[in-house]
């Protein structure tokens, strides 16, 4: 898999108190199939399309995702989340959720702009 671009939409992930629940929702709204993400004690899901790639994830609102809004969140690629983030401050914007690392996968951030949206910052590892 190539890296990421910076600017684009790398990643789309959907947090909730019952991932399975919603799991099952977009299964028969979306037509979409799904695999178990390990979480060391419980599961979160990658969502794909039948027969295609991985689209979008639900995840549980524990571990690294308790407290974020039950709402679809977008990542974005940024070259250098450090840079990004400052940037994001220093135009009215505020950090949500401090950076975390993925290991090789790189590191994200979440952000709020200046009129309140959500999102999460990241940049691909190696």
């Amino acid at each position: 898999m190539s890296k990421p671009l910076p600017g684009t939409i790398g990643w789309i992930d959907l947090t909730v108190d019952d991932a399975g629940s919603i799991r099952d929702f977009y299964a028969a709204v979306a037509g979409w199939t799904h695999e178990g993400v390990d979480m060391g004690g419980y599961a979160d899901f990658t969502m794909m399309p039948p027969g295609g790639d991985p689209v979008a994830g639900i995840c549980h609102a524990r571990g690294g995702n308790a407290g974020l809004p039950a709402q679809w969140m977008i990542y974005i690629v940024v070259e250098n989340l450090d840079a990004a983030l400052e940037a994001a401050t220093a135009r009215g914007g505020a950090i949500v959720r401090a950076t975390r690392d993925m290991g090789s996968t790189g590191r994200y951030a979440v952000i709020r702009d200046p009129a309140g949206a959500v999102a999460a910052l990241f940049e691909a590892g190696g």
